[in-house]
């Protein structure tokens, strides 16, 4: 969060006072129908988005910084350009500010910082016997999507009790193609075998159709239909497929008691609670889908300390929406401003009618004061971490005799087998914690490909701190951006220390500190050596000693995050096949020879009458796959 300064000096009224005539000087050319305006400074960068009914109106308050907040004077100070677009409605002008805030999240606006997509249950629509699985990202694969979910647990838990209760599969299309016999799933009764015709399609699409159903709600016609046909196959004395229909039942039962419990008879609804305190906020968001609770997630936002909760609200629907699809009904702890207005908005982007309810009484009062309760405890547990994080900061600034406390520290490793698929990795962590949306990877450019000795790690180094302070040298030379470390640690001894230091001094970096650390003498943990420059001994904390475990934990995720980077790379290139390189094979061909032929080498050896026998693949196509891997012919 922002801290604001609570008074401005004389030089800061007069720049106000520039920044005032610069927005006058724009007013008569400005329009009065509804749109979004863009506050820039000097640099071109974005200051603030705002929207309003009449623009022109809106931004006439500006032309006045006395009779603005500090935080807003400020703002105004360094104003140099407005940026207009007009929309046709207010609820447009609403839906274009919160696309605008995500993409330049300016420095005045209230900003929502989690950028993560949500977790879904995709029921896929592109194959003869769907699947069901986890799904992450655009909606860009034919099927049904059923969340939001909060989190991957609440997705993986979910989907294990679906499979016990309706046995579909889950294996990827490749591997049902490809299965010869039923797999351990089928074994275990939590897949109906579909790859080798353990179920006819007929029966098999029934079961997804009740997943479908279940999944939007309707649980109870499917437990009774379930029991009916239990009751039926025991009177026909066929007890192991009444035995297969109890566990079903059971398994529904497992769901409907875990989640029903909390859903309050809310079908589609998502329940947001706010809790300030300490010019900080938590909202707290609680996602029901299909009459069950699909999990809860607290958010954070940065804003001014001087920002209502209902601001705060407000904003973070704005934000909140503008990357997940809103339901029905948004049960809120306070009212917001301009309810009607952000319905309207809502309706715009989902395509319904959305409603916002602040509940009074009732089972859904219960609901939202039980979210309220868990943003109050989230936000006490945050600002207890954070002055613990404080503490720690501090004290490793003592250690280390730095001159403040750092804000920002920046940690660097790299990853490789061998010299081959070489990855840098750049964590950041401050007093928040760690700030994972900073995180960075760079693929190694200069890796030697005779392999890598530690002289090839030390090039590594160079590379990426080269790339990483060359960009902000250009992209924020004046470093008002807070992109700029107070303090840089390499993972290394001193030769990885050294490297760092001749990058700074090759780009003119005087006022960085660097630091590096060491494991021990058997890579000990616990006995770890920080070097420094201009100090021939290392540093050695007591091995109980705070600062060390700070160390160790922030060296260690910088190690796990460079060891999965690379790992994701080496997957990727091990799964490229050489199909990918034959002009014209786009993915269907590939899908489709793969199917034909089993492996991708044994379309290498085909022959051309064997290649046009392949679904898609004409006599000029196969003739062109032919060549492709016999050129000398």
């Amino acid at each position: 969060m922002q801290d604001q300064p609570e008074e401005m000096n004389t030089e800061d009224v007069g720049y106000a006072d520039k920044g005032a005539d610069a927005i006058r000087a724009r007013l008569p050319g400005l329009p009065t129908s509804p749109g979004v305006y863009r506050m820039l400074n000097e640099a071109g960068d974005v200051l603030y988005v705002g929207k309003a009914k009449n623009i022109r109106k809106r931004v006439t308050n500006y032309a006045n910084p006395n009779r603005q907040t500090i935080r807003i004077r400020r703002m105004i100070a360094q104003t140099v350009e407005l940026e207009i677009v007009k929309t046709e409605t207010e609820a447009e002008a609403l839906l274009l500010e919160s696309d605008l805030i995500k993409r330049y999240a300016p420095r005045y606006n209230i900003l929502l910082r989690d950028d993560k997509s949500f977790p879904m249950i995709l029921v896929t629509g592109d194959h003869d016997y769907p699947q069901i699985v986890k799904y992450r990202g655009a909606r860009n694969r034919k099927g049904e999507y059923f969340g939001p979910f909060a989190s991957v647990w609440a997705v993986n838990d979910t989907l294990g009790l679906l499979q016990r209760a309706f046995l579909l599969r889950t294996c990827s299309d490749n591997v049902f193609a490809n299965r010869s016999r039923p797999c351990l799933l089928y074994q275990i009764k939590r897949c109906s075998g579909p790859c080798v015709g353990r179920i006819s399609k007929e029966d098999y699409n029934g079961l997804v159709d009740e997943a479908r159903e279940f999944l939007t709600g309707d649980s109870q016609r499917i437990q009774r239909k379930l029991a009916a046909n239990m009751q039926a196959a025991s009177d026909a004395l066929e007890y192991e497929l009444a035995a297969q229909y109890r566990d079903r039942i059971q398994a529904l039962t497992r769901v409907q008691s875990r989640h029903e419990a909390f859903s309050a008879g809310l079908e589609d609804a998502d329940v947001l609670a706010v809790h300030q305190d300490g010019g900080q906020t938590c909202v707290e968001v609680f996602f029901y889908r299909g009459a069950r609770s699909y999990g809860n997630r607290a958010y954070f936002p940065s804003h001014a300390r001087e920002d209502s909760p209902e601001e705060v609200l407000e904003a973070f629907i704005g934000q909140f929406y503008a990357r997940t699809m809103p339901p029905k009904l948004i049960l809120a702890s306070h009212k917001i401003p301009n309810r009607g207005l952000v319905e309207e908005a809502l309706r715009v982007r989902a395509d319904r009618k959305i409603e916002i309810r602040v509940p009074t009484r009732g089972e859904k009062k219960r609901v939202v004061d039980n979210a309220a309760a868990n943003a109050r405890d989230a936000l006490a547990r945050r600002m207890s971490e954070s002055a613990s994080q404080r503490k720690l900061l501090e004290a490793l600034s003592d250690a280390l005799k730095l001159e403040g406390t750092p804000e920002r520290i920046e940690v660097y490793d790299n990853s490789h087998v061998s010299g081959t698929n070489a990855i840098g990795a750049m964590i950041v962590v401050g007093a928040e914690g760690f700030m994972k949306n900073a995180y960075r990877k760079f693929n190694i450019r200069r890796a030697g490909a005779g392999g890598a000795s530690a002289g090839d790690d030390y090039d590594m180094m160079r590379e990426v701190l080269e790339r990483r302070f060359s960009r902000a040298l250009k992209e924020d030379p004046d470093r008002t951006k807070g992109q700029w470390p107070d303090l840089v640690l390499v993972d290394g001894g001193k030769g990885q220390l050294s490297a760092a230091q001749d990058v700074f001094q090759q780009l003119g970096i005087e006022d960085v500190p660097l630091a590096a650390i060491a494991k021990g003498p058997d890579r000990n943990a616990g006995r770890e050596k920080i070097f420094l420059p201009q100090k021939t001994e290392p540093i050695q904390l007591g091995h109980k000693d705070p600062v060390l475990y700070f160390l160790q934990r922030i060296r260690d995720e910088a190690h796990r995050f460079a060891i999965g980077t690379h790992r994701a790379k080496r997957r990727k290139q091990i799964n490229k096949s050489i199909l990918d390189e034959v002009p014209g094979i786009g993915t269907k061909r590939k899908k489709a020879l793969l199917h034909h032929f089993g492996a991708a080498q044994s379309v290498a050896t085909a022959g051309v009458k064997d290649l046009e026998t392949v679904d898609g693949v004409s006599r000029a196509m196969a003739k062109k796959i032919y060549d492709w891997f016999h050129p000398e012919d």
